[in-house]
């Protein structure tokens, strides 16, 4: 199995590392990933400046190809020039902090997953989500991450899916509580802006919001998560409005 990774942290994140040795244990595995971190890009791409690449040695794990782009850029170029086949799989991550609820639309890692899926690729998104008072162990969070990509492709993920998998922080006494199939939470968190003034006395604000998981509804990947389990959330990029849109069919419209 030819398996592409990428992310949205930069090619040099632990969390690519820490993947990457997990997922050599599944195929072969080639990283294309951007050269610098592209967190909260969402699913920009490079269309007006040439997309620079260089071949980079990471520290003695892999040899990839770092990318001067956004981590969608990543995944067409990969596909489109880099590899030597369409890879059988795209793995993007592991983030460092979570894509749950409408983090989902802001992430560049899940940007580099439903990019996959646009070009008939499966694809998995994977993140960590941080807590100050829990360790940060990207080794212990891929061996969890890759046995959650097993049991997904064990149930059947085809070319053109996409899901997104959010990993607990766990102590090294911890276990996962869990392992849920959970829908993305859509409710809107609160941003907090802190002004400041430049020399000249202009204004200018900085984004001071810190993410937390909220309260939610049961069912959703923000509770999951908030409660220890690995969620899994089977994602799409159709955001046709579907009753809304057969409604409106059924008026009349005049030009």
């Amino acid at each position: 199995m030819l398996i592409l990774l990428t992310n949205d942290d930069g090619i040099r994140a632990p969390g690519l590392v820490a993947m990457y040795r997990e997922l050599v244990k599944l195929g072969d595995v080639t990283v294309v990933a951007p050269e610098t971190v592209q967190s909260a890009t969402g699913h920009g791409i490079t269309i007006a400046t040439p997309l620079l690449t260089q071949q980079v040695n990471v520290e003695g794990v892999f040899t990839g190809t770092a990318v001067d782009g956004r981590p969608a850029d990543c995944v067409k170029l990969a596909v489109n020039q880099l590899l030597p086949r369409q890879p059988d799989l795209v793995i993007s991550g592991i983030n460092s902090g979570a894509n749950v609820g409408i983090n989902v639309i802001y992430s560049g890692t899940v940007a580099a997953a439903i990019e996959a899926a646009f070009l008939g690729l499966p694809a998995i998104a994977t993140s960590l989500y941080l807590r100050n008072d829990k360790p940060i162990d990207y080794a212990r969070t891929a061996h969890f991450a890759r046995k959650s990509i097993e049991q997904i492709l064990a149930a059947g993920l085809k070319g053109g899916q996409v899901c997104s998998v959010n990993l607990p922080p766990l102590n090294a006494d911890e276990q996962p509580t869990g392992m849920k199939v959970v829908r993305q939470c859509y409710r809107a968190w609160n941003d907090t802006y802190e002004e400041r003034k430049d020399p000249r006395g202009k204004s200018y604000y900085w984004n001071t919001s810190v993410f937390r998981l909220g309260e939610t509804e049961d069912d959703t990947d923000v509770a999951a998560l908030r409660d220890g389990y690995i969620t899994i959330t089977p994602l799409q990029f159709d955001l046709t409005h579907y009753p809304q849109l057969h409604e409106w069919q059924g008026r009349e419209w005049k030009a």
